[in-house]
């Protein structure tokens, strides 16, 4: 075979470092913009926040500095818990969880005043009981085995057999200590179920407190039927009329069926908004929040240093001054974006802003997309995790795009405004006899909405609106 040398022209696109990094900073969240700056900040020596400087200055003349700093903390990729893992010393001495004064993990990580996780507030209860030495260190055992809830998951015989055999604990020993932690604060702690947590804040009632003794023998035995609300079968069972029907169902709907929910212990999370909506002159206008808005700029010091001298030695430095650049436009670019796109959707649900979700407009990216000359995933890089504030609360962007549903007159009306007059025709409907989807369906029609009944129970459904049969009352 003969060899030769052939010249082809071929086209292709070709994504540079920069238009890289731009990508990735506009689908970050302000959060995750500010982790990656700092890091940004900590390898390349040309670059710098803007206030660094004024602080400095404002120090050195006496002033004082206002500082401010955010918490964050989340917990949705947190791996499942499992049964704690007793620690024990000696031949009954239980160190980690038995006495509240052990050096354990908490004490590493100080809980804020006020806000005690429930694992405190029951040990700190726990020390005032006279209980006897083998007996705390077990009821400490079950603390730490508590869901979040305040609720006891594993069975009795597999906490005992996560312990040492030389210890002789059985689930008899550990059922003793059960009883112990179901009488301490908040009522229904320590409750393997929830018809046993409901029974147990109804015990804790004074004896002729109105239909508790109805009440404690429906969430023991019969909480299924209430739960479906066949009132005609609980007045059967319990022989009563609708007036002690109603008064033995109002004891136990006003009942915590998560005791342990005022002592997560967990931090607050905020939202920062990227953009603020405000009316004026009767427009609404979108603008950036200054305290979402990193402040950099290029170290003067080491750039005036690289202008002077054009020694080879200092090439690295020149690579970080380009790239101390590239950071810089790249994050002026982000912003820009995010407030073109924020305009662009507030011009088109400005109805949203004036009376709220019902008049919310179908919107999809692409409109956005070809109104400001981007590309549909771009559009979708921008609004994912960017919160605009406004009036009516704070909202992610995404919020204002939505499906259609077609109207008799060939309009289309938006499922997030279908949800809202859902959940506003449920509001307003008689307990007694509650609307049902079909019911739904029918009154949308005749305002012109034509949805199918499965749509209404879809959008129902993605409120947590109980059908109809759970939301009748006596």
């Amino acid at each position: 075979m003969k060899h030769s040398l052939q010249v082809k022209l071929s086209q292709h696109l070709t994504l540079t470092p920069q238009l890289q990094q731009s990508i990735r900073l506009l689908q970050l969240s302000t959060l995750e913009l500010n982790q990656e700056i700092e890091r940004f900040l900590q390898e390349n020596p040309l670059l710098e926040r803007e206030e660094e400087e004024s602080q400095e200055s404002a120090a050195s003349a006496g002033q004082e500095v206002p500082v401010a700093t955010t918490t964050t903390s989340s917990n949705e990729n947190a791996a499942p818990e499992q049964p704690t893992q007793p620690e024990w010393t000696g031949e009954e001495g239980y160190s980690s969880y038995g006495n509240p004064e052990s050096d354990d993990d908490d004490s590493e990580h100080p809980q804020a005043a006020g806000s005690a996780t429930l694992r405190d507030h029951l040990l700190s209860q726990l020390s005032l009981m006279q209980l006897s030495e083998r007996d705390t260190q077990l009821v400490a055992y079950l603390i730490d085995n508590l869901n979040d809830d305040g609720f006891l998951q594993d069975e009795l015989e597999e906490l005992a057999a996560l312990l040492p055999e030389e210890l002789e604990v059985d689930s008899e020993d550990l059922g003793i200590a059960l009883k112990y932690l179901q009488s301490l604060e908040p009522a229904g702690v320590g409750a393997r179920n929830i018809g046993e947590c409901l029974a147990l804040q109804i015990e804790a009632l004074p004896e002729d407190t109105p239909f508790r003794s109805q009440a404690l023998q429906v969430v023991r035995d019969h909480l299924d039927t209430l739960a479906v609300r066949d009132y005609t079968k609980l007045k059967k069972i319990l022989r009563c009329d609708d007036d002690m029907l109603r008064g033995m169902q109002n004891l136990i709907t006003h009942l915590n069926p998560r005791p342990a929910a005022n002592y997560t212990g967990g931090e607050a999370r905020y939202v920062v908004p990227d953009v603020n909506v405000r009316k004026v002159k009767g427009m609404w206008v979108a603008s950036l929040n200054a305290d979402a808005m990193p402040r950099l700029r290029v170290n003067r010091m080491y750039a005036d240093i690289l202008h002077r001298n054009r020694d080879a030695s200092l090439q690295q430095l020149s690579g970080q001054l380009q790239e101390a650049k590239w950071l810089i436009k790249n994050v002026q670019q982000r912003f820009d974006t995010i407030l073109r796109v924020s305009q662009a959707i507030i011009d088109r649900q400005r109805h949203f802003f004036e009376h709220g979700e019902v008049a919310m407009r179908p919107l999809v990216l692409r409109e956005i997309a070809e109104t400001l000359d981007l590309h549909e995933s771009t559009v979708s890089r921008v609004t994912t995790q960017k919160f605009m504030l406004t009036p009516r609360g704070i909202f992610e962007l995404k919020y204002f795009f939505g499906s259609h549903v077609t109207t008799e007159t060939g309009g289309a009306c938006s499922a997030t405004a279908i949800r809202a007059l859902i959940k506003q025709l449920v509001s307003e409907e008689d307990r007694r006899t509650p609307l049902s989807d079909s019911q739904i369906s029918d009154i949308l029609g005749k305002q012109g909405i034509v949805v199918a009944r499965r749509t209404i129970a879809k959008y129902r459904e993605s409120l947590q609106i109980l059908p109809v049969n759970l939301r009748k009352s006596i």
